[in-house]
């Protein structure tokens, strides 16, 4: 992609280099003549590309170049597609390759720890492989269109509240099981162009200049090999963040940021090789810049965000077969939200959209007769009462309700988390009152996370959850209310029954600036499904206009931490549609509290009516692991490890167990370690026993058990001082040598 061969820009003065590692402006690098490198324009665009237009040194969130507005996160999430998100991915390199935009930031891969976080609509699940399967499948899309990807934001970004400055405190184990993983999986599989550093510290420490997460993790480990861009602003100390990995500060801050780099390389407080590193990583995005393209289809790329949109929306509930409406049925549509559709979430994401669908009128267009009330004010203005009678006159006569609810703009966005999960009253009034006199109620939501459904689910007959759904979502919804397309959205995130019943409930969003992540890696539907805690839908769940089953359930072993699992499934409905196997491995197996069950492989399937087909997985040994914070390595226990097939995290429909010899871990022996763990010990165990039980009087073998449990946790340091001697020091030396060798 590179017009030309730069020069090696490690030669330039030093004040050169330092100010290529940060922006000249709002959005930009600068360009070097003298090493042949091009200005580097990055701009937002997780689901649409949002090309600031006047002045580059404001931020400019309100004027944009048109673009088209895809389906958001939350929706891709609720998908369970990598190809809509791969496709997703490869329009908008196409659309930022027009405009001359050469790295779009996105994809979020952040963990949607607890539903109130204003941001969730940027962000994909509750789940880290759903959430990195996804996000990988952006980058590859939009990579492949020769457009550079920012994964962000790295890492354990959950909350907007105290976001520039909060400290996450979260385990080691949590990390690496709930946190990480969905950034793993895009940089070791998707190699993305750059790596977007959070606002937030992790565990007291920013993470702009973490040297565990930027170095050690993410690229000794990791194999990250782009360039790691900080938020805007999100840079705390410029010299200890570019010592920890940090490449690119953004926005520029005139200047300041690289007099403090070159004051601290000459007076040798930093070594020029850290600069220089660092130069080369940023000279790398020069490889992305590429003369505009002559622009691209608005009107292909609408049409392939309405059919994008259409495999997102997530049917929850469907009574009687409320739903597909059926034509020359009396329809009635009450919500302002199906004429002013809500689209996208606010902030810095937001894109200036092409054009913009509306569910009323496409409705209208299959069911000319339909009539309308708008029910509530979006603004809050208005006779709330007139609003809500007029739409129950409509009700009344009609022999099926659509009532279209959500949330505004303002109620999630950057920047602010939302206090709770509740519609607004005016629309819950609204509901309650047209299911009360409707012949059949449907309700559609519109939202960036999921909503409250008491006080009026049990009321309705169908509810169809949208969630955000883009520039063609108006459409993309009456194709699904109308039976023109079969919903096959799965819910990414549960809809729990109340907001205390979360399981980051009572640490969220934290206090005096800390924020603890109590719940471990009993995050979302693993603390549901653990606690056994019911909730009004859970994570994975979603119906269609057919019915799906599965058969011939087969798991093998292959060796001695990895599974093959193959199965049947079939449409045994009438028509059409899509269906998503969950597959998902419990087990009791191993030192550490595993969740009940957790989500190890998906994939969608189209079938035919009556069509019948073989689905294969292959679960490597990450499937069957834990985070051991003891070896700090990835850990499959012995033993027996089940794997289930679910329609849902709480709907298992078969199962079968294997047994896995896993890894036999020896561990290492200190004299900080503790009896029991001196006395458990494999290689160590038996002759410290043996030894022990020679210098003991007769009757102490009988004592052993109930001696470890009174003592067991004693360090081995005080047991052998405190028991005058009876363990040589010289044979706690070469016991603990055996150990280390056996290792």
């Amino acid at each position: 992609m590179t017009p030309t061969t730069p020069s090696d820009p490690t030669a330039l003065p030093l004040e050169q280099k330092a100010a290529l590692l940060s922006g000249q402006d709002f959005w930009s690098t600068p360009p070097v003549e003298a090493a042949g490198l091009p200005s580097v324009v990055l701009t937002d665009g997780p689901h649409g590309v949002r090309r600031q237009v006047g002045d580059l040194d404001q931020i400019g969130l309100i004027e944009s170049v048109p673009a088209t507005c895809f389906p958001p996160a939350v929706a891709v999430g609720s998908s369970w597609d990598p190809e809509v998100a791969e496709r997703i991915g490869a329009a908008i390199g196409v659309e930022a390759r027009a405009i001359g935009v050469p790295v779009v930031l996105g994809p979020g891969v952040n963990i949607k720890r607890s539903p109130l976080c204003g941001r969730n609509f940027e962000y994909y699940s509750e789940d880290p492989l759903l959430a990195g399967v996804l996000g990988a499948a952006h980058v590859r899309g939009q990579q492949g269109a020769g457009v550079g990807a920012s994964v962000k934001h790295f890492a354990a970004n959950n909350q907007e509240t105290q976001r520039m400055q909060v400290s996450a405190d979260v385990d080691e184990r949590t990390l690496r099981e709930i946190y990480l993983p969905a950034f793993e999986r895009v940089v070791t599989e998707a190699q993305p162009a750059t790596v977007m550093c959070a606002y937030n510290k992790v565990n007291g420490v920013y993470a702009s200049q973490h040297h565990w997460l930027l170095t050690e993790v993410l690229r000794e480990e990791w194999g990250f090999t782009g360039a790691v861009v900080s938020d805007w602003g999100a840079v705390d100390d410029r010299v200890a963040a570019l010592e920890a990995g940090l490449d690119l500060q953004m926005p520029g801050d005139h200047g300041a940021g690289n007099a403090l780099v070159v004051d601290a390389v000459r007076s040798g407080r930093l070594d020029e090789a850290v600069v220089d590193r660092s130069v080369r990583r940023v000279a790398g995005l020069a490889g992305y810049v590429a003369e505009p393209t002559d622009g691209f289809d608005a009107d292909a790329h609408h049409a392939l965000a309405r059919e994008l949109a259409t495999g997102c929306a997530v049917l929850l509930k469907n009574e009687a077969g409320a739903l597909p409406l059926a034509a020359g049925q009396r329809v009635a549509v009450v919500g302002e939200f199906a004429r002013t559709p809500r689209f996208q979430g606010g902030g810095s994401s937001h894109v200036n959209a092409t054009r913009v669908d509306d569910a009323l009128t496409a409705l209208r267009a299959v069911h000319p007769d339909l009539t309308f009330a708008p029910g509530y004010a979006l603004d809050g203005a208005g006779d709330a009462t007139a609003l809500r009678e007029e739409a129950v006159g409509l009700a009344r006569d009609a022999e099926v309700t659509v009532v279209f609810a959500g949330l505004a703009e303002a109620d999630e966005t950057e920047g602010v988390d939302r206090t709770h999960l509740g519609l607004p009253a005016a629309q819950v009034q609204l509901i309650r009152a047209v299911a009360a006199v409707s012949a059949r109620t449907v309700v559609v939501l519109s939202s960036g996370s999921v909503v409250s459904l008491e006080g009026w689910h049990d009321d309705v007959d169908a509810v169809l959850a949208g969630f955000l759904l883009g520039q063609a979502g108006g459409s993309a919804l009456a194709d699904l209310l109308t039976g023109a397309a079969d919903p096959s959205g799965r819910l990414a995130e549960t809809i729990p029954l109340r907001l205390a019943d979360t399981p980051s409930f009572l640490d969220f969003p934290g206090e005096q600036g800390h924020v603890r992540y109590a719940e471990g890696v009993m995050v979302g539907y693993r603390q549901f499904v653990t606690v056994d805690r019911p909730v009004r839908y859970p994570f994975g769940h979603g119906l269609s206009y057919t019915t799906f089953e599965t058969s011939d359930l087969q798991v093998r072993a292959v060796g001695d931490d990895a599974a093959t699992v193959t199965l049947t499934l079939t449409n045994t409905g009438a028509r059409a549609g899509r269906h998503v196997v969950q597959v998902y491995v419990a087990t009791t197996a191993g030192p550490v509290r595993r969740p009940a069950r957790e989500l190890r492989a998906f994939t969608k399937v189209s079938l035919a009516a009556g069509e019948s087909t073989t689905v294969a997985f292959e679960l490597d040994r990450r499937a069957f692991a834990y985070w051991d914070v003891r070896e700090h390595a990835w850990v499959v226990a012995p033993g027996e490890h089940t794997v289930q097939i679910g329609r849902s995290a709480t709907d298992v429909v078969d199962e079968r167990t294997i047994d896995l010899a896993g890894d036999v871990v020896v561990r290492e022996l200190t004299l900080q370690s503790s009896v029991a763990e001196w006395f458990e010990h494999p290689v160590a165990g038996p002759q410290l026993l043996e030894g022990f039980l020679a210098t003991m009087p007769e009757g102490a073998a009988e004592m052993h058990a109930g001696m470890l449990q009174m003592i067991g946790s004693m360090p081995m340091r005080r047991f052998a001082a405190d028991f005058g001697g009876a363990i040589p020091a010289e044979e706690l030396e070469r016991l603990m040598a055996a150990a280390r060798a056996a290792r």
